[in-house]
């Protein structure tokens, strides 16, 4: 068969993070958007219509022909349903993270993808953005030597003053560590490779939470049913280990979002779920010497679109994902690397209940370095 030039794109999920998707389509040259579906028909008519494709059920739009890849961005419990449902239709997947509820689930897709000879692809891709890959280009250089150690923290008040109905972040499948941890454990797998096993604490800081934020259920209070503080150690197998925390527990705090530590020198990393931000080098204990992202390539804010503060390249790994195809490769957000993930967060909230250490059953390939040339290509 031969390989197209462009990938129609189906879309299921027209929820908030379709619209960043969907906007960021444009800039690459080897996607086309073709059409959308969600268990809302007013919301999937809503952004045919702002984005000029189709609106369409998701039966439909699985057999249509035009459709090559499908974009799941719908909520994380049909993740699973809604990728394996693509697979066995025949189409390439890229999915919002995490992979799966479950790891199990996870290992499932990552099989039948292969089974099929599909590719498979999850976010975060934001590891491919201005300060993931300079980050990694320094990391490969070695300019911190042999990592040792590193400290990696997320931590915030949760959700409730500003989402309208939070109460499902704060049930079993949800939690500071399966929501934000993707962006965070991609990041430090990409500079750091696969994880060996993990020792960890959870605790609630609330067991009961109050929705401030307007709407239906303001003033009303909900009980929270997973851990809201996680304190994890991670040991790699290149011997390094890092301190992950995650919390919705903490009002301020002054932590670093990433810092890694070695032999010759420490780097310092942005908030992993943006793809630009400031990364910092100190060698050998130097003052910091700063490096931008804002005039790099998927650096520059860009978003929010209105008054932007924060670079958002979503669909970077997606057309990335399309490169590989025509490529025969690996891409580099991969469902390997989203499986990896998800086998280290399942492992960390065992972990908190054990009160011992857990191995990580499987293990992933570091993705390969996207090098200037490559990302500038992937542009229209």
């Amino acid at each position: 068969m031969k390989t197209k030039t462009k990938l129609g794109i189906g879309v299921i999920g027209c929820g908030n993070i379709s619209m960043t998707y969907l906007r960021n389509a444009a800039l690459f040259g080897a996607v086309e958007l073709k059409a959308c579906a969600d268990i809302s028909a007013d919301m999937s008519a809503l952004r045919a219509k702002e984005y000029g494709i189709r609106a369409l059920d998701v039966d439909t739009l699985l057999a249509d022909p035009e459709i090559d890849l499908v974009l799941n961005l719908t909520i994380p419990a049909v993740h699973y349903d809604v990728t394996l449902s693509a697979l066995s239709a025949g189409k390439h997947v890229f999915t919002e993270k995490p992979l799966a509820t479950s790891a199990a689930d996870g290992r499932k897709l990552v099989a039948e993808a292969k089974r099929r000879g599909l590719l498979l692809g999850s976010a975060p891709d934001t590891f491919l953005g201005a300060a993931g890959r300079r980050a990694r280009r320094l990391m490969d250089k070695g300019a911190i030597g042999r990592p040792v150690t590193g400290t990696a923290f997320m931590m915030g008040r949760g959700m409730e003053h500003w989402h309208p109905n939070p109460q499902f972040y704060y049930q079993a499948g949800g939690g500071p560590v399966f929501d934000m941890g993707p962006y965070y454990l991609t990041m430090l797998v990409n500079l750091l490779g696969p994880v060996k096993s993990v020792m960890a604490l959870a605790t609630k800081g609330q067991e009961e939470r109050r929705i401030t934020a307007e709407g239906p259920f303001q003033n009303t209070t909900f009980t929270v049913g997973t851990p809201t503080n996680v304190l994890s150690l991670l040991e790699f197998h290149s011997g390094a280990t890092v301190n992950f925390g995650a919390s919705w527990d903490v009002f301020r705090h002054s932590n670093h979002p990433i810092e890694l530590h070695g032999t010759e020198g420490s780097l310092r990393l942005p908030d992993p779920d943006t793809f630009g931000g400031t990364v910092s080098l100190s060698e050998r204990g130097a003052e910091w010497v700063n490096f931008e992202s804002e005039g790099e390539l998927y650096g520059a804010r860009n978003w929010p679109y209105a008054a932007p503060d924060r670079a958002n390249y979503r669909m970077l790994g997606v057309a990335d994902l399309v490169r590989a195809l025509a490529d025969g490769r690996a891409p580099r957000a991969s469902g390997d690397l989203a499986l990896h993930v998800l086998e280290i967060m399942e492992a960390i909230l065992a972990s908190g209940e054990s009160r011992g250490a857990v191995a990580i059953a499987g293990s992933v390939v570091q993705p390969p370095l996207l090098d200037e040339d490559e990302a500038r290509s992937l542009l229209a």
